[in-house]
């Protein structure tokens, strides 16, 4: 199942650079979207096992030389993320389905796809690297050859930063392995921590995916440059992939040694929390605006993972997967808006979009306030117990820190309420100031955006698809 997963994508990819004339158009988007709903089906058919172990594991030798195998396998972690990752690009084929689809991203949009879910069901630490970085140099394509006429700065600074990031976290890597005398991750989790040293240079190098600050300026510029599909994968997977890894690579595999770093992750969580929402606040472009909000987003994330405790992680992963459905759905809205008008500049755009499209200042509306955590919609869910991790005693911070930093998150809430008041002030409400150009959601936007609203609602409602994965929050092993 891990296995067809992975093909999928990566088949589909060699056939678009192999025959691009035999799928241009709409056929290129109509392959992708098969690949990618056969990879999406493959992972859920997985069997939900016991927390805590692999679940259609996969280990077989590779390279004897150094000890790497093709370990492959997925857990209550892992597993949400990799169907997200499916179902976020099928969504991006879906919004390709047009004449002009070009094969070409659409096999970069494969690559990226069979990189992401790879690094996810990873459990080696050779082939983990191998995955991470095979998703950068493809994206690196879609921002700076479909991207805005300006985009090659913003795709380069994107590199650049991830680039050097994932050599700071190869260091990492080197110093675990050497000291556990093994890549496999379960094996340097059972050798005990390794190195203090080897734990900074991973969190750091996932630092810069994640991102935090001070490391997140490249975000900004490449999601504003980006295409829409573009901003979709770096929002909804790109930036999973840091998250992932620091609960994967961090947490799991050297909890002591993450101990000792986990306040100054959760400091800079806070940090990014508070700056993207003022941030937010003195933003004109929508698209510039969404991509400040994942910084806030990620901040509770990170927050979350710093606590170290069963309810952070439950929170991480739940913020997670939500974060990507809403932002996803956000960039694909503010997408189609750049896409008709030219701008997504809230005072180019004009008012009375209510009046104007109905349907999309409906959608953009829900998807606000599933940003600012409304009960009842997913947004909630990760918030509200990242809080709850912050503030309780199991938590490995220290007490009077973590409840300054759950105060501090809360005024993050807050700001974020404002800014997306004010978008919708600007946007939504009001008298139609123009009427040129104005079409509601046609029929490929109106299938990804209720594909996205529908889990937004149901997780809202229903979290335990997500909780009962893991063990009862309390639980101790």
């Amino acid at each position: 199942m891990i296995a067809a997963a992975l093909l999928a994508p990566t088949v589909a990819a060699l056939v678009l650079a192999v025959a691009p004339r035999a799928f241009a158009g709409r056929r290129a988007a109509e392959l992708g979207a098969i690949a990618s709903l056969v990879a999406l089906v493959e992972l859920a058919r997985i069997p939900v096992g016991r927390p805590g172990t692999l679940w259609a594991e996969i280990d077989q030798p590779w390279i004897d030389l150094i000890g790497a195998r093709f370990h492959v396998g997925v857990d209550e972690v892992s597993w949400p993320l990799a169907l997200l990752t499916a179902f976020l690009t099928l969504c991006c084929c879906i919004w390709l389905w047009r004449r002009d689809s070009s094969p070409a991203l659409v096999a970069l949009l494969m690559v990226i796809a069979a990189a992401s879910i790879g690094v996810f069901v990873a459990q080696d630490l050779l082939l983990f690297f191998i995955f991470f970085e095979f998703a950068l140099i493809p994206m690196w394509f879609v921002i700076a050859r479909w991207g805005a006429d300006d985009a090659r700065p913003a795709a380069t600074k994107f590199l650049l930063y991830t680039v050097t990031g994932s050599a700071i976290m190869l260091v990492g890597f080197v110093l675990v392995a050497i000291r556990a005398g093994s890549l496999q991750i379960g094996q340097v989790v059972e050798h005990g921590d390794p190195s203090l040293t080897g734990a900074i240079l991973i969190a750091v190098g996932l630092a810069v995916k994640v991102p935090l600050v001070p490391v997140h300026t490249w975000l900004p510029d490449a999601h504003s440059k980006a295409p829409t599909v573009g901003s979709v994968l770096l929002a909804g997977i790109f930036l999973k992939l840091g998250t992932y890894g620091l609960i994967r690579l961090n947490v799991q595999m050297l909890p002591e040694a993450t101990e000792r770093i986990a306040p100054w992750l959760a400091g800079l969580g806070v940090l990014g929390i508070l700056w993207a929402g003022l941030a937010c606040l003195a933003q004109d472009d929508l698209k510039r605006l969404v991509a400040y909000s994942s910084i806030g987003h990620m901040g509770f994330v990170a927050l979350a993972i710093a606590t170290m405790s069963q309810t952070g992680i439950v929170a991480a992963v739940f913020g997670s997967v939500a974060h990507g459905l809403i932002t996803g759905l956000l960039f694909f809205l503010a997408g189609s808006l750049k896409e008709r008008y030219g701008t997504a500049s809230l005072a180019a755009l004009g008012r009375g979009l209510f009046g104007r499209a109905p349907w999309r200042a409906v959608a953009l509306l829900v998807a606000g306030l599933a940003t600012i955590g409304l009960p009842g919609l997913a947004g909630f869910w990760g918030e509200f117990l990242t809080l709850r991790a912050a503030y309780e005693p199991a938590s490995l911070l220290p007490q009077t820190f973590s409840v300054v930093l759950m105060v501090i998150a809360t005024l993050g809430i807050i700001l974020a309420t404002a800014y997306v008041a004010r978008f919708a002030r600007m946007l939504l409400q009001g008298v139609p100031t123009r009427l040129d150009l104005d079409r509601d959601i046609v029929r490929r936007e109106g299938l990804v955006t209720v594909a996205l609203l529908v889990p937004i609602l149901v997780l809202g409602l229903f979290p335990g698809l997500i909780f009962d994965l893991f063990p009862p929050i309390g639980y101790a092993p």
